[in-house]
Formats: structure tokens, C-alpha cells, sequence
């Protein structure tokens, strides 16, 4: 079954570049409305396109992907959204990994596929919220399936914030069964905490990963709906942030939170830890770092 998903993949590499495609322009409209302010005379901000590809070992064709960069908008400080299909064989330490989690026969066979779009957003003003969200289909020759979701990353929580988000992703998810958007919930509280710190890094979001119902047709439509619930979940917090005053503590705050969020990605991120270690591009993988962060 898993050799006859040439078209499904197909189909899946193209729906993330389309979901690419609209969050790059709602994120540059943005850009556009932000008009007052006390870097309102900045440009506005656009993204800069960057082809990134993967290094096979063997120097064969592995894929790549885009890097779409914006830094030192209006709104946006940095924010990264990227889509990549890449492909060949994993090395022996991929492998490995692959196998701890359950994938049947990759030692037999290490062939793999993977699409999928990756996106951080850290922003100018402190009361807006920094923003994570990925999704992606993985492909061997003995399973399938797919992954991702979005979590909300504010500084400066406001409980109604939070609960747009959350009620926005609630409703997406609610034509594949009311069940689902409180698992998903859970299981990216898990997944988005930082042990060390003994903290969540944000106020959570949705979250899923080896999704394979045995339905590709069911487990896409889901795959695309977590996709739809960003921008609206997303956006109208920005319109309502963006335009708020704030001091150098605020700035302050949020350096220190943007530490957390580096913490995670560099030592628990599943996905950072995936790139790294199957050869793509270093900077696109690192694309979800902060511009700027501090401890104390």
C-alpha cells in the first residue's frame, strides 16, 4: 500500500505550498496595515525567498525546499515559513531513531519521503504573540503518516488571547469527531513543555504526530484543516496587539521568554533534531530561532 502514494504525495507536497503561499500574503498584509506606531516608518516588511536542499551522502538528489524569511518589519521582528520535500535514504542514525518509534522495517529498507511546511513568527511589539505551527506528511516503504498542529507563544498573556486561539482550533477540528481537539490539546501541552524549566513554553495549542488511521483520504483532510485554523487563529491577535504601547520592561519580558523558546527548539524539538540529522539545510532548520534573546 505504501509503494502506490506516489499521487497522495503529490498531493500533499502541493497543499502545503498552497497553505505557504496564503500565510506569506496574509502575513505581508500585515505588514501593510501598520501604519502607527514607533516603528511605523519602517518599510514594510516582505519576505525573502531562499531555495534550500538537502545533501544526500551519496552527492544523489535528496529535495529541498523554500525558505521564506522576513526580518525587521513593522510587525514581524523575524518570522520564517518554509516548506521542504525531501527524500532518499536515512542514515543509520535516522534509522535508529525511526525504529524507537515504532516504524517496522527500516532496517530492511531505509527509504524515505517527507513534506511539509514549518513556520515561527516572533514579532516587533512585545503584547503580540510569538507563534509556532508545522504540518507534514512521512512517507517509508513499510508506513505513512502525518503530523503537526500550532502553539501560541505570548510574552504577555491575555486569557482572551488564548482562548481565541484554542477555540479556533476547536472548531477546525470539530467535523472529525469531538474527541479529537481535546487530545490534540493535551498532547501538545505535553509536547511543548521544557522539563528543565519545569514549565510549558507557551499557553499551548493543538499537537499530533504518527497519525495513520488506515484513511490517507481522512488523516489529509484533518492534516489540512490544523493548516486552515492558523490564520485565523492567528491573525486577529495581531490586529488587536499590534498597535498596543509598550515599555522597555515589556521588551525586557520578552527577551527573556524568547530564551525558553530557544531552549526547547535546540534540545527537545523533534523536527530541529530531524533536520539536523538527515542533512538539510542548517539555516532553514534554525529558521525558528529568535533574532534577538536573553537569560538572566
Amino acid at each position: 500500500m505504501t509503494e502506490m502514494l506516489e499521487n497522495e504525495r503529490n498531493t500533499a507536497a502541493a497543499w502545503f505550498k498552497t497553505l505557504r503561499d496564503d500565510i506569506v500574503s496574509a502575513f505581508e498584509a500585515l505588514e501593510d496595515r501598520q501604519t502607527a506606531g514607533p516603528i511605523a516608518h519602517l518599510p514594510a516588511g516582505r519576505f525573502e525567498v531562499t531555495n534550500t536542499k538537502r545533501d544526500a551522502e551519496d552527492g544523489s538528489d535528496a529535495g529541498g525546499g523554500l525558505m521564506s524569511v522576513m526580518r525587521s518589519g513593522r510587525v514581524f521582528e523575524k518570522v520564517g515559513v518554509n516548506i521542504s520535500t525531501v527524500y532518499g535514504a536515512l542514515a543509520p542514525p535516522a534509522q535508529k531513531a525511526m525504529a524507537a518509534r515504532g516504524v517496522p522495517g527500516m532496517d530492511r529498507d531505509p527509504r524515505f519521503w517527507a513534506s511539509g511546511i514549518s513556520l515561527v513568527a516572533h514579532m516587533q511589539n512585545p503584547h503580540a504573540p510569538a507563534v509556532h505551527m508545522n504540518t507534514r506528511m512521512f512517507w517509508t516503504p513499510h508506513a505513512w503518516w502525518f503530523g503537526g498542529g500550532s502553539d501560541l507563544n505570548p510574552c504577555i498573556e491575555y486569557a482572551a488571547d488564548t482562548q481565541h486561539f484554542h477555540d479556533t482550533q476547536k472548531a477546525h477540528l470539530a467535523p472529525h469527531g469531538d474527541d479529537l481537539y481535546p487530545k490534540l490539546k493535551e498532547w501538545a501541552d505535553e509536547y511543548f513543555y521544557i522539563p528543565h524549566r519545569n514549565r510549558a513554553r507557551g499557553v499551548g495549542g493543538i499537537f499530533m504526530d504518527d497519525r495513520n488511521t488506515g484513511d490517507w483520504a481522512a488523516d489529509f483532510a484533518l492534516t489540512q484543516d490544523i493548516g486552515r485554523a492558523f490564520l485565523p487563529a492567528f491573525v486577529p491577535l495581531i490586529d488587536l496587539r499590534r498597535d498596543t504601547a509598550w515599555t522597555d520592561a515589556d521588551k525586557d519580558t520578552q527577551l527573556i521568554h524568547r530564551g525558553l523558546y530557544a531552549e526547547y527548539n535546540l534540545v527537545y524539538d523533534r523536527g530541529t533534531k530531524f533536520g539536523l540529522a538527515t542533512g538539510h539545510d542548517a539555516n532553514a532548520v534554525l529558521m525558528s530561532l529568535p533574532p534577538l534573546a536573553k537569560w538572566i
